[in-house]
């Protein structure tokens, strides 16, 4: 259940602009919201959301609107860049790393892999391990190829100075791609690296604080909805992430 804190924080995120058209809502956004944390943090089915809260039917049609006019995005958004403006944020040096989403039902942005049919998840932490980007496409993609699309879904203002990722961002091309926009990749090279090397002792001590996008997923870990896929719509399934992620950030 959200704090009136938490409440007070968001309230201003759900203001409507009324037109005098249509019904009045029955329930406030509040109640609809802790309706869809109820399902997001259990992993439960929307049929199954008790009594306490309004219809499984109310909120998911009020969660399936919010998913299509970007409103859980921009709430992540808007957490961000507060934290952001209050110097709360450091884009110093920030992390990516992706995770095998296992996916229950056939739906968009699928891949078939050793591991069963899934979604990949990437995520972009700051120097403290806030999230600050996510992103969803098929599992098959190599991680490399989804690093610019997961930089392109960053929330903040500024931009990362350095992106500090495990071996399997060891490429030149995503090195050289990232630097002309003022990157710099920190990543272990691969032990079968043929190329001379292009990382020295010194940037990779910052690889040692790679633990905090690591600790970021165990965080998530405790949305189940978001660390299983049950939602066809891949629209649906990253607004539940970014619904996590806001309400890590409003701790």
């Amino acid at each position: 259940m959200l704090t009136d804190d938490q409440w007070s924080v968001l309230e201003p995120l759900f203001q409507k602009e009324r037109t005098g058209a249509g019904r009045p809502q029955i329930h406030s956004d509040r109640e609809v919201l802790n309706g869809v944390l109820w399902v997001l943090r259990t992993g439960a089915a929307w049929a199954d959301l008790p009594d306490r809260f309004p219809s499984s039917a109310t909120c998911y049609r009020r969660f399936s609107k919010w998913v299509k006019d970007g409103r859980l995005r921009k709430i992540l958004e808007s957490l961000a860049r507060h934290l952001e403006d209050n110097g709360l944020i450091n884009l110093e040096e920030c992390f990516i790393d992706g995770t095998f989403v296992v996916a229950k039902k056939g739906a968009q942005k699928l891949g078939k892999t050793k591991r069963g049919k899934g979604t990949k998840l990437m995520v972009i932490a700051d120097a403290s391990g806030l999230p600050i980007a996510v992103y969803t496409d098929s599992a098959n993609p190599h991680e490399v190829r989804l690093v610019q699309a997961t930089i392109n879904e960053i929330v903040t203002l500024g931009r990362p100075r350095r992106i500090i990722g495990d071996r399997a961002y060891d490429s030149d091309p995503l090195d050289e791609a990232l630097a002309s926009q003022g990157i710099e990749l920190i990543a272990p090279h691969r032990k079968n690296r043929k190329k001379p090397a292009t990382q020295d002792g010194r940037l990779l001590r910052r690889y040692k604080r790679r633990w905090k996008i690591e600790r970021l997923f165990a965080w998530l870990n405790k949305f189940k909805k978001a660390i299983t896929r049950w939602e066809r719509c891949v629209e649906r399934f990253t607004a539940l992430v970014h619904l996590a992620f806001s309400m890590i950030l409003l701790r």
